[in-house]
């Protein structure tokens, strides 16, 4: 009797071919059996034509040697690795006459059988292993001595070189590990070995993309430098140049450090998008996405206490600027009509857009719902499942402003084309993805309004705003207006949109709550969640305050700080963690978590601190002021000596340069109670009088009804 085994990775597309064919093999006398790998129970065939078995190794069955092996090798290579660890398939393969492949990703599969089983006939295909069988498949035993020779030659050779590829990889990446890069010879070998003569340059790409990885890991920054400074020297072709300065930044920013040698990878992918501008737009596009993805990262502008943006805002950008293809990003379209007047025979349509945070809206929203004068439409590009990833694909646009017409274009003109044609004014909150995707149709004479908070000014979605189809950008601040003027020169000009500071839109009456005279101790924090928040400022304060007097105490009131953005994040999730450990045993930092009630948080607060490095207007700290609480604003060092800042924004004593500057204020504004309360209140008042939604409100008048 002819024992034939077939072999199958997938459900046959047509079964009933599968269970004519195992008739005629019963007809021929042949004992069958079917390997799966699928679950059998899949496979509705009569059980009398064939022994059906999956030889799928169940996910808990696969220990560290074949999980390792699995996720190397190829889709075809891994049906053979499970059906070699199946006792029932080893059976059949041996004592098979016929092995048969009925699928492509299972010939393999059958192949390694075959070079096992010498004395098996194999083939690909049902029709094939039939012709096979009614042929006869008896191989002459001086055939079957060469194939056993020959294919146990082969399986030696093909182990020989898989173990010595694994042995090679293994020695390699050993000795261009971290240990042996933070040594001071091993760190001098490979920082040199990568600028070898005569490799070619994808080799000496990966190689020096392992040694600066391992090298940054190990601390060994300066090595790193001179080593991707040798390399790169030795790369002809620009693209390779371009990923492997890029790798070297990602490796930096990922223990959470400012990269040597970021201007150069920038440069790079820079240099790349504008050398494909003309051959391939979507590789120029990817290259223009890699640098603006550098240049954005937050490790450089949010998850430390200081930018590389700020410091410098015309020489940081400057290579943007030098590139063809990234000023094709903010290259003015115009538009086919100016901005109509505001409708004196009907209300005027206002349409309010965003792209998931409405936080600033709501005061807006219910002023002008209520006014018989306009009529309002929101707009969440997020509420829409179906056209939700539009809004998310910042390389898409990038892709459309370098071609100037695609496919996805024509999407968004689709989408936003019934908005545009119904809206007199067009209010968009938050300058990025929604911002960019209202400019990219043409938006007639409808008004378009882009309102600029302050995270966007450091974000890659500004530059991708056509600002000649804006006519007005709001800022919150002055000190925002000046930086985002700095980053963004399309908004200076003849041709400019109009630029209004106009205050956010707060609901402060609601804060004004009765305090008990123990909070006159309680200093408090709306909003912790952040490194630019910098809390650990405001505990300094509370130390400086605690050697004076032990009932002081700081409340956090907001969620944790975000530690998992990144390496840098976590640096200073650690300090403060051994801050807290230090000072919350005895309830002088007290952490309230998350709320929805700030006004009734507010009641514990006697004196409220913005400790921030960078705020565009700070609601958390004016919200406080509101309800009585003494402020205390540290002079945000990102606009610190600059012509605008919180210097300008608060009243001067309200400002303060140090921690023991703040508890000099403190103790003095809560020397007694009637001293604290008079403070605070005063702080009430000119809080009320300046940014309640009584006064601001006259300022959206004049933007959207004037």
């Amino acid at each position: 009797m002819t024992t034939v085994l077939i072999v199958a990775s997938n459900v046959p597309a047509q079964p009933a071919v599968l269970t004519e064919a195992l008739q005629r093999f019963r007809d021929r006398g042949a004992r069958v059996a079917l390997a799966c790998f699928f679950d059998a129970a899949e496979l509705d065939v009569d059980p009398t034509l064939a022994e059906i078995r999956s030889f799928v190794v169940p996910k808990e069955q696969i220990d560290k040697r074949l999980r390792t092996a699995l996720g190397r090798a190829p889709a075809n290579r891994k049906i053979w690795l499970h059906a070699q660890r199946s006792s029932w398939v080893a059976t059949w393969s041996r004592s098979a006459d016929l092995l048969v492949a009925i699928d492509p990703r299972s010939v393999h599969t059958v192949w390694e059988m075959a070079q096992r089983n010498v004395g098996a006939a194999a083939c690909y295909g049902l029709v094939p292993a039939l012709r096979a069988l009614d042929a006869g498949v008896e191989t002459p035993v001086t055939t079957r001595v060469e194939r056993q020779v020959s294919a146990t030659a082969a399986r030696g050779v093909r182990g020989a070189r898989r173990a010595a590829i694994s042995s090679a990889k293994t020695t390699l990446r050993k000795a261009t590990g971290q240990k042996v890069m933070g040594t001071p010879a091993g760190a001098w070998l490979w920082t040199r070995a990568v600028s070898a003569p005569k490799i070619p340059d994808r080799y000496r790409s990966k190689l020096a993309a392992r040694v600066l990885d391992s090298a940054v890991r190990a601390g060994r920054h300066a090595e790193a430098a001179r080593a991707a400074t040798a390399a790169v020297s030795r790369i002809s072709n620009a693209a390779t140049r371009a990923e492997l300065l890029t790798k070297a930044a990602q490796s930096e920013l990922a223990v959470g450090r400012v990269p040597e040698r970021l201007h150069d990878a920038i440069k790079a992918q820079l240099a790349l998008a504008d050398s494909m501008l003309r051959k391939d737009r979507k590789r120029a596009a990817t290259a223009l996405s890699n640098a603006w993805s550098l240049a954005s990262n937050r490790v450089l502008h949010f998850d430390r206490l200081s930018s590389p943006l700020v410091d410098d805002p015309a020489g940081y950008l400057a290579p943007f600027r030098a590139s063809e293809a990234a000023r094709l990003l903010s290259a003015p379209s115009g538009r086919s009509a100016p901005a109509a007047p505001v409708p004196s025979g009907r209300p005027l349509r206002l349409l309010l857009a965003t792209l998931i945070n409405d936080n600033f809206l709501h005061e807006i929203r219910q002023r002008y719902e209520a006014l018989p004068n306009v009529e309002v439409r929101f707009l969440d590009l997020d509420d829409d499942p179906v056209r939700r990833s539009l809004a998310r694909s910042g390389s898409s646009v990038i892709e459309h402003k370098l071609a100037g017409h695609t496919p996805y274009g024509e999407k968004i003109e689709e989408w936003l084309r019934p908005h545009l044609d119904w809206a007199d004014t067009v209010f968009v909150d938050w300058c990025q993805a929604a911002a960019a995707l209202f400019t990219m149709p043409d938006p007639g004479d409808t008004r378009i309004i882009v309102r600029l908070h302050s995270f966007e000014a450091f974000n890659f979605w500004p530059h991708l705003v056509d600002f000649s189809r804006v006519d007005d950008v709001v800022f919150v601040s002055d000190h925002l207006r000046d930086l985002s003027t700095a980053v963004l020169p399309q908004l200076l000009g003849e041709e400019a949109p109009r630029l209004w500071v106009i205050d956010n839109a707060m609901d402060l009456q609601r804060c004004a709550r009765p305090k008990s005279a123990e909070a006159r101790f309680n200093l408090g924090m709306i909003g912790v969640g952040s490194v630019a928040k910098d809390p650990r400022w405001s505990i300094d304060v509370l130390r400086h305050l605690r050697r004076h007097d032990e009932r002081y105490q700081l409340l956090l009131i907001g969620s944790n700080l975000n530690a998992s953005t990144s390496a840098a994040a976590k640096q200073y999730a650690a300090l403060l963690k051994r801050d807290l450990a230090e000072l919350e045993p005895s309830g002088a930092v007290q952490r309230r978590g998350q709320t929805d009630d700030i006004p009734a948080a507010l009641t514990e607060v006697g004196v409220i601190v913005s400790s921030s490095v960078r705020e565009s207007f700070h609601c958390g700290l004016v919200e406080g002021a509101a309800s009585g609480a003494v402020p205390v604003v540290r002079d945000w060092p990102y606009f610190a000596g600059k012509p605008h800042g919180a210097r300008t924004l608060f009243p001067a004593d309200w400002v303060v340069d140090t921690p023991a500057q703040a508890a000099e204020r403190i103790l003095a504004a809560t020397a007694t109670e009637q001293e604290w309360r008079h403070v605070g209140q005063a702080a009430a008042d000119h809080t009320m009088k300046t940014w309640d939604w009584t006064v601001t409100h006259t300022a959206f008048d004049r933007l959207f009804l004037d």
